[in-house]
């Protein structure tokens, strides 16, 4: 029996998160969504997702934070991470990468290149 994959989309922006979400439900993913880094450092810990899309400016923790928190952290390092951000600096890029993002995705974004990201990360898994 194949699972849908469940994906965690954290953003402080309803209408990001309301867009991200239904683009990638067509694309056969399960989205659970978060307003902000704690809610989705929570969902990501007690979900187990097959992946995490995280804007960077959120309440309470903070993109990066939440990312590096994941990767510190030997039940979760292991979930793919996608900074999905209007932070577009070559400094912001390389901090992303540094705290552990295994992708960082800049704002506008192609859904396309979402759903390729997620499935480059995902494997087999990501349909």
């Amino acid at each position: 029996m194949e699972t849908t994959p469940l994906i965690v989309v954290a953003d402080d922006d309803q209408d990001i998160l309301n867009l991200v979400g239904k683009r990638l439900a067509k694309r056969g993913y399960h989205v659970v969504t978060a307003t902000d880094g704690q809610q989705a450092l929570e969902l990501i810990r007690s979900r187990r997702p097959a992946a995490a899309i995280l804007d960077w400016m959120m309440p309470v923790l903070q993109g990066p934070e939440v990312c590096s928190r994941l990767k510190d952290d030997p039940s979760t390092e292991g979930v793919p991470v996608v900074l999905l951000t209007a932070k577009v600096s070559d400094i912001d890029i390389e901090k992303g990468f540094r705290v552990g993002a295994d992708d960082y995705i800049t704002k506008p974004f192609d859904i396309v290149e979402l759903d390729m990201t997620l499935k480059r990360l995902i494997g087999n898994n990501g349909r």
